[in-house]
């Protein structure tokens, strides 16, 4: 029972979380929320959270997940799994979800320089990487343009903003990083965040058995290799 909670609360959470970020849709103006009084909207937001969360169970029902964060295979199978429950539940990816925290973020902000040193607080924040390096040679561009236009660089100067991009292609270029890639990039991304969740679940399910196993009725018994639970028998 106690691996069966961790595992819904995990559930649960993936949804929760997710729920943070506004649909797409509401993006358009012809798509823009109704105002609603407050227990109407809140009960309207119970009512999309609990679909979501009946969504990703019912497929969680359904498709075997191997709690082995080490194995490349059962890795991909977790992420597809995470993918469908996405797609059916309409939750944002993760790419979705920081594209989304950045267009909130930058969007009053009126200069270059403080729009990039947002995008590194937000990449810190997030937990990604920077391993080519590409914030430093994008704020060294942004100086090479800030110096030729002898000011800082507004974002409503087109003129300015358009050397700017170009050195930007310069620098994607020598990264060999293409806007073709894009989806493999994002597909990467989910992958890794699927291997480290298969670890929080491997470290519940252990921590699980290990508080079971404390147990008089239960002291006995062996513990048995995570990579054998079907978690559809928690469900």
């Amino acid at each position: 029972m106690a691996l069966a909670s961790r595992l819904l609360s995990r559930s649960r959470q993936i949804v929760l979380r997710q729920e943070h970020g506004v649909p797409v849709r509401c993006f358009a103006k012809e798509a823009a929320p109704p105002v609603l009084k407050g227990d109407e909207m809140l009960r309207n937001i119970f009512v999309e959270v609990k679909s979501k969360f009946e969504t990703a169970l019912g497929i969680l029902r359904k498709e075997k997940i191997t709690i082995d964060p080490d194995d490349a295979a059962a890795v991909t199978q977790y992420a597809k799994v995470m993918k469908t429950i996405r797609e059916k539940a309409d939750l944002f990816s993760e790419s979705q979800r920081i594209q989304y925290t950045i267009q909130t973020r930058t969007k009053d902000i009126p200069d270059a320089r403080t729009y990039l040193l947002t995008l590194k607080e937000i990449r810190v924040k997030r937990g990604l990487t920077d391993e080519l390096g590409a914030e430093a040679m994008m704020i060294d561009a942004l100086e090479k343009v800030e110096k030729e236009i002898k000011q800082p660089l507004m974002r409503s100067d087109k003129k300015g903003m358009a050397l700017l991009m170009a050195e930007f292609d310069k620098i994607n270029k020598k990264l060999g990083v293409r806007k073709e890639d894009l989806p493999k990039y994002e597909e990467a991304l989910e992958h890794k965040i699927a291997q480290a969740q298969l670890e929080e679940l491997k470290k519940d399910a252990l921590e699980a058995m290990e508080t079971q196993k404390k147990r008089e009725e239960f002291k006995d018994e062996k513990m048995i290799d995570v990579k054998s639970l079907d978690i559809r028998n928690f469900i």
